[in-house]
């Protein structure tokens, strides 16, 4: 199983010294990937709601100055050796489709090919109307097609996609990305949506538990969704097991409540001891990735519970 931690893309972290710092040393301290969140502005009055939050609020902290994911990540991609470069997750409908493969491309080129593309179809109506993204309503379906339209760019030397979103023809994209055929796809979500856009088009399911309207924050929760995506998998006609299995941990230790909404236990709660026995369990249902948020206002903070995380957890798995 490979780790990530989450690199800052908004607030007082994301300074220019503090990322490289962070990234750097993360890398250093072997760590495998590194994730990176997607906004590109952030409306003044929000009614949409957080899929992540018991409140349904965007959180205060996410409101700050923030860097455009795609640069920020081409800037890591320079300042490290070996960490693969986790889009967690791209919002797809933010960003011209071709345009979009572009960038994602060169990204992967530059980096000699530690790309992955986290990928996901947005919450936020009030972010899409601001940027002139296309119509919210349709924001699947957008998704759907650009993805199709990326995956002809990146493997055809002549590519050609007519659809009601995007269309072209008699163009060249080169140079393709490094990755063969292309960098893999992880797709976000929970929803019944997002598991049919994972078990049709992409290379791992990476969900987050903590959504209310589709928990996954016990082991059983989290094997029947698996479980879920497999049946549609075979469906979509692709092999049960096609997919892999990526997922994130946005908190952890004895601070978390025990219980899970469905009164198990609530994966990575407890000690040292449990949360090590949480990783060994996901790794043995075929769980590749497992990226954590560690807490910090600072970056010797954020290294800190890093590094205490690989020598009293990860040490036990």
């Amino acid at each position: 199983m490979q780790f990530g931690f989450n690199a800052p893309t908004a607030g007082p972290l994301a300074e220019t010294g503090k990322l490289t710092r962070l990234l750097v040393e993360g890398e250093a301290m072997g760590f495998d990937y590194a994730t990176f969140s997607d906004h590109v502005v952030i409306p003044t009055d929000i009614h949409a709601i957080y899929p992540y939050s018991s409140s349904g609020e965007f959180p205060a902290g996410a409101r700050a100055e923030r860097h455009e994911q795609l640069i920020e990540v081409a800037y890591v991609a320079a300042k490290t050796n070996r960490l693969r470069l986790v889009l967690s997750v791209m919002v797809v409908p933010h960003r011209p489709a071709v345009l979009t493969a572009k960038m994602l491309s060169t990204i992967d080129v530059l980096s000699g090919g530690r790309l992955v593309v986290g990928i996901g179809a947005g919450w936020m109506k009030e972010e899409f109307e601001a940027i002139g993204a296309p119509d919210f309503a349709a924001r699947g379906k957008v998704t759907d097609e650009y993805l199709k339209a990326f995956i002809e760019l990146w493997t055809k030397e002549q590519p050609k996609f007519a659809g009601k979103y995007v269309s072209f023809d008699n163009i060249v994209l080169a140079p393709k990305p490094v990755q063969k055929p292309y960098p893999p796809i992880w797709v976000g979500g929970e929803s019944g949506p997002a598991l049919r856009r994972t078990a049709a088009l992409g290379d791992a399911w990476y969900p987050i538990g903590t959504n209310p309207a589709f928990p996954l924050d016990s082991l059983a929760r989290f094997k029947a969704g698996v479980a879920k995506l497999r049946t549609m998998t075979e469906k979509a006609g692709r092999k049960a097991d096609a997919v892999g299995l990526a997922l994130r941990c946005t908190a952890y230790g004895e601070s978390i409540p025990t219980t899970a909404g469905d009164g198990q236990r609530r994966l990575f709660s407890g000690k040292n001891a449990d949360i090590a026995g949480d990783i060994r369990a996901l790794k043995e249902m075929g769980v590749s990735h497992l990226d954590v948020g560690f807490a910090g206002n600072t970056v010797d903070a954020m290294l800190t519970e890093m590094q205490r995380f690989k020598k009293d957890v990860l040490a036990l798995v």
